[in-house]
């Protein structure tokens, strides 16, 4: 954009106006990636425990350590990347990522015991490109656009967990455990491919606080409650998570039902639980009720993992608590990312959404490996009773959170404000209606602001970046 449209009257009517072509291609290429990614990662959580437990050398804690490595070295790599990404070629430490992920897999897949598995799976979780891909996507979208961007890439992760879970036993069913891996292979492969021929090149590499882990940021992030509580929220979710499939799966055959017939359960599970989630979003969002459905869908997660414990020998009472168990999950995944969204200052987005995603990998983690070890140890009941505490300690915790804050991020370039007046340009902004916060990064040509979307008179905020031309 150019004169006025660079942060004039027009640069506000754009903030609802579309994409463009580049835009739009740069978002659709990236949120592919990802879908192309996750995809095959996903397909794996129904099924692996069932291959792996047949596999030479497999015990249970070797199953649980098998589907969670992959989260321990995603935990431990994925800032790296990101930040060499600030350094060199975005696209270049994407490629690398993606070949990691490649070599993981067809490791994986060429294995004929449960430690080439292992292996394969932690070198899966070196490719750790996640960060890089959203400072990829900042770069070539505008700041006004660049929220639905992020959405879009998040909406891609939500429908590939839907469609892969699904797939995973069936495909599993006809070429078996190796064939998922060879079929992730192929689709990271295919990734490649579209990072280097499809994504548009940025004209710049640009820090970007609202996509981007920021070192010197860290400390302030860690010193904010609220977003500890989310953190260790995010973390409790993916550690219930990866716990309960080390077992369920198996509980689920010794139910009677064969590992190529579990799509039977987890498509209409699926679908009916997002389904019921829905009106719950609306009251979280437009009834502003987030903190009252929060704690909710937490106290669902305990009532699944305590029906788990009870009902785990039949295969009605197995279905009926996943059905509970993905109500609570689906509504807790949806809702997470939107609070630290609110929760975080404008410029903090990108941090806390670095050690948001580090805390959640960690949580896949742990949860496999205490997953198999109790189910090994103690039994199945004793996952589903661990599990249940760490929901019911995560209530505790968010008890105490604040309420949220309904604001919106909007970004907005400085390039017509002069630093010396910067202080004179954030006062006169908040005395607009509906802007809350500002903050002001000159070394970025960007200004970071929290918005009330239902409050914000946007007639108004155009008719004051008309006088800063």
């Amino acid at each position: 954009m150019q004169g006025k449209g660079e942060f004039g009257l027009t640069q506000v009517q754009d903030i609802t106006s579309p994409m463009t072509a580049m835009e739009k291609r740069a978002t659709v290429s990236l949120a592919s990636i990802y879908a192309l990614r996750m995809l095959g990662l996903f397909m794996l959580l129904p099924v692996l425990s069932l291959f792996t437990e047949q596999m030479p050398g497999s015990t249970p804690k070797l199953v649980g350590l098998t589907m969670g490595i992959y989260g321990l070295t995603q935990a431990i790599l994925q800032i790296p990347f990101g930040l060499l990404s600030d350094r060199f070629s975005r696209k270049t430490v994407i490629v690398i990522g993606l070949i990691l992920f490649v070599v993981g897999s067809v490791w994986a897949a060429l294995a004929t015991d449960i430690y080439g598995v292992l292996i394969g799976r932690a070198l899966q979780g070196c490719g750790a490109i996640s960060a890089a891909v959203m400072a990829l996507l900042a770069d070539l979208t505008q700041e006004v656009h660049r929220t639905k961007a992020m959405a879009t890439i998040g909406a891609s992760i939500g429908v590939s967990f839907g469609v892969a879970i699904t797939l995973g036993p069936i495909i599993a069913d006809h070429f078996g455990i190796a064939g998922i891996f060879w079929m992730i292979a192929v689709l990271a492969a295919l990734a490649i491919l579209v990072i280097l021929f499809v994504v548009p090149n940025p004209e710049k590499i640009t820090t970007h606080r609202d996509a981007e882990y920021i070192p010197s940021e860290l400390g302030s992030v860690i010193k904010n409650a609220d977003l500890l509580r989310l953190n260790y929220g995010i973390f409790a979710l993916h550690l219930i998570l990866m716990a309960s499939f080390v077992v369920v799966p198996l509980l689920m055959r010794d139910a009677g039902l064969q590992g190529g017939s579990h799509w039977l359960v987890y498509l209409p599970v699926l679908v009916t639980s997002m389904a019921m989630i829905i009106p719950f979003v609306i009251i979280a969002e437009k009834k502003r009720q987030m903190k009252k459905v929060f704690i909710g869908a937490i106290a669902t997660l305990v009532i699944a993992n305590v029906g788990f414990v009870l009902l785990h020998g039949e295969l009605i009472g197995l279905i009926a608590c996943l059905w509970i168990f993905f109500c609570g999950f689906n509504l807790l995944e949806a809702t997470l990312p939107s609070l630290i969204s609110k929760t975080a200052p404008g410029d903090l987005k990108g941090t806390a959404m670095g050690i948001y995603s580090s805390a959640q990998f960690l949580g896949a983690f742990l949860g496999g490996g205490a997953g198999g070890w109790l189910y090994g140890e103690f039994g199945a009941a004793a996952v589903f009773m661990f599990s249940a505490g760490v929901a019911a300690s995560w209530i505790v915790i968010a008890l105490f959170m604040s309420p949220p804050r309904y604001w919106a991020n909007l970004l907005l370039p400085l390039q017509a404000v002069k630093p010396e007046r910067g202080e004179e340009f954030s006062k006169a902004l908040l005395a607009i209606n509906g802007i809350e916060e500002v903050r002001l990064h000159f070394e970025e040509n960007a200004a970071y602001l929290k918005v009330d979307n239902q409050q914000l008179d946007k007639n108004q905020l155009g008719i004051f970046l008309k006088q800063w031309q």
